[in-house]
């Protein structure tokens, strides 16, 4: 697999991971150590920590499905407005 190129994790894996890495880091693992046990980057470990951090696995899975509607409601009005210029652009008689 290229570099840069990885697995997509589900909200509720990243939970699960997140914890893990709480349990290793206190028993005494540095943050590099749990990072290369479960095979993520540090950069990402961060990232999900300042998304997922705190959340259950079911707040995760209604964040990930909130974010999908999100962007599904954002393409329609997009479209909606795209339709609404064209409508204008024709009434004017420039078309």
């Amino acid at each position: 697999m290229p570099k840069g190129v990885g697995k997509r994790h589900s909200a509720a894996q990243i939970v699960e991971k997140l914890r893990d890495c709480d349990a290793m880091l206190k028993s005494g693992k540095s943050v590099s150590e749990v990072v290369q046990h479960l095979g993520i980057s540090e950069q990402t470990y961060y990232r999900w920590r300042s998304k997922y951090g705190g959340m259950s696995s079911d707040e995760a899975k209604r964040l990930k499905e909130l974010e999908t509607e999100n962007a599904r409601l954002k393409k329609l009005l997009a479209e909606a407005e795209l339709d609404k210029a064209m409508l204008k652009e024709i009434a004017s008689g420039n078309w």
